[in-house]
């Protein structure tokens, strides 16, 4: 009887120890419970659709894009070509003509005959005087320089006061050669710049080659054209040139050819006349689309019909010019 306490304590301890173990698991449980993050919530939009009656936004229209503008086209030649043939056709003249625009929508050239060759009479002046502004304009020659007078340089023109031993200055001598075309004038300044060989080079190295100015001196409407462009052009000593140069071709004392068929234009040029070939080489500035250069060679008739003939063709070139 006396082991009944003690069974009953020891059967309490051992409740108690069970419950507390209870206890202590329950609160381990709780503690990871707790110390786990909650999911994270999870949320899908879903946009509303559109009522039934909502329309549908507008697809805009594409841009039209500007119509690119029409490149310039060169005006034909074929009404001139007819206008001028028909001028040569009544003339009775062997006729070249050459044309290079300088100015205008697409400047181009024509040439009817320019190929053909003749006497270049004083057209070989117009050479040496540019040669002569080349080598003024890059400082080789003093305009106010003297070149003396040998008796070879002689031959009979506008002046007649030239002697042995004297001296002419260079801007004296150009304007003999240029306003008036005297002969000796014209051979001392070709002797001034090196003589033939040196003139011509220098004429071919502008394009003129199919001439051979002052030795032989023959030329053709195609070369005397192309000179007086590469001059305008800036490609003989640019505008120091030109400065010196143009003065002494502008109004001269032989006026009856392209001059007189191109009313309103300042016409820098040179003429030759000699036996039945008259020659005019011009570079006409004032048009409605720019200078240009003409070149027309006549063989056969010579005189006043040559010049007349000349007239006709600068009026027709300078019409269509003007029109184009």
């Amino acid at each position: 009887m006396r082991y009944w306490p003690l069974m009953v304590r020891a059967a309490g301890l051992a409740v108690f120890v069970a419950a507390a173990m209870l206890f202590s698991v329950a609160w381990m449980l709780a503690d990871v419970r707790a110390s786990e993050p909650p999911a994270p919530r999870i949320g899908v939009a879903v946009s509303n659709p559109p009522a039934a009656d909502t329309p549908a936004p507008p697809v805009p229209e594409a841009t039209a894009l500007p119509a690119p503008a029409p490149l310039p086209v060169h005006a034909s030649f074929e009404a001139l070509a007819r206008t001028v043939n028909a001028i040569i056709a009544g003339s009775g003249a062997d006729v070249g003509v050459s044309l290079i625009e300088l100015g205008g929508p697409v400047p181009s050239a024509w040439s009817d005959g320019g190929s053909t060759q003749v006497d270049a009479a004083s057209t070989y002046k117009l050479v040496a005087l540019m040669d002569e502004a080349n080598l003024i304009s890059a400082g080789r020659q003093n305009p106010k320089g003297s070149v003396c007078f040998q008796d070879d340089d002689y031959e009979d023109g506008w002046y007649d006061d030239y002697a042995s031993g004297s001296c002419y200055m260079r801007n004296d001598l150009a304007q003999r050669a240029g306003l008036f075309s005297d002969n000796t004038a014209g051979h001392m300044l070709v002797r001034d710049v090196g003589g033939s060989v040196s003139l011509n080079a220098f004429a071919a190295g502008l394009g003129a080659r199919r001439s051979s100015f002052f030795d032989k001196n023959t030329t053709c409407a195609d070369d005397l054209a192309q000179l007086l462009a590469a001059e305008a052009q800036g490609r003989a000593g640019g505008a120091a040139a030109q400065s010196w140069l143009y003065p002494l071709l502008t109004r001269t004392k032989f006026e009856a050819g392209i001059p007189a068929g191109s009313p309103g234009a300042v016409v820098i040029h040179k003429t030759g006349d000699v036996d039945a070939v008259v020659v005019d080489a011009a570079l006409v500035t004032g048009g409605k689309n720019g200078p240009y250069a003409l070149a027309v060679t006549t063989d056969g008739v010579g005189g006043d019909a040559a010049w007349s003939t000349i007239a006709d063709v600068a009026g027709a070139v300078w019409q269509y010019e003007t029109a184009r």
